[in-house]
């Protein structure tokens, strides 16, 4: 079981590369409060409706109401109830990008993974050619923010260092 939180999904969908996700996890769980961030916040958003109608995409209760309330105290509604649902179906991993909800997660025992990662292991499984055009919609389509140093680190983990030295 792969879960995930909002981000993932809406930064994806801004670049055109939602497809990604079925691609590398099969199916994607998600708690009510991802689909609502996901669908209904901005319905016309680029992805919500792909979201509304994936088979790909699993909508899950969450049982321990009380774990989601805990984790309220430190989190958004979206993370608080991924996490929950990560742990309440023993995932396997959980997609998140949020400093603050990858530290809870970590805490809690769950493996992470964030949207730079997913594109790495992307690039690794031959879904994608390069990672540098999808860094750069990220950051310009998205406003996903990353820091250079990240962005110089992911080109360099994926190879891409040589295509071009300098960013435009």
């Amino acid at each position: 079981m792969v879960v995930s939180n909002s981000s993932p999904i809406i930064n994806l969908a801004c670049i055109g590369r939602l497809d990604l996700l079925p691609a590398l996890y099969d199916t994607i769980v998600i708690p009510p409060a991802v689909l609502h961030e996901t669908t209904m916040v901005l319905p016309n958003a680029p992805g919500a409706a792909t979201v509304r109608a994936a088979s790909w995409i699993q909508c899950r209760e969450i049982a321990n109401r009380s774990l989601v309330a805990s984790l309220r105290l430190e989190l958004d509604p979206g993370e608080a109830e991924a996490i929950a649902c990560a742990l309440e179906g023993q995932a396997r991993l959980l997609l998140i990008d949020e400093r603050r909800g990858r530290n809870v997660a970590h805490r809690l025992g769950l493996s992470v993974i964030g949207l730079v990662g997913v594109l790495l292991l992307a690039k690794r499984r031959g879904l994608v050619a390069q990672i540098r055009p999808l860094l750069e919609g990220l950051r310009q389509r998205a406003g996903f923010w990353m820091s250079d140093a990240l962005y110089d680190r992911v080109l360099q983990e994926a190879d891409e260092v040589g295509i071009a030295d300098r960013r435009d």
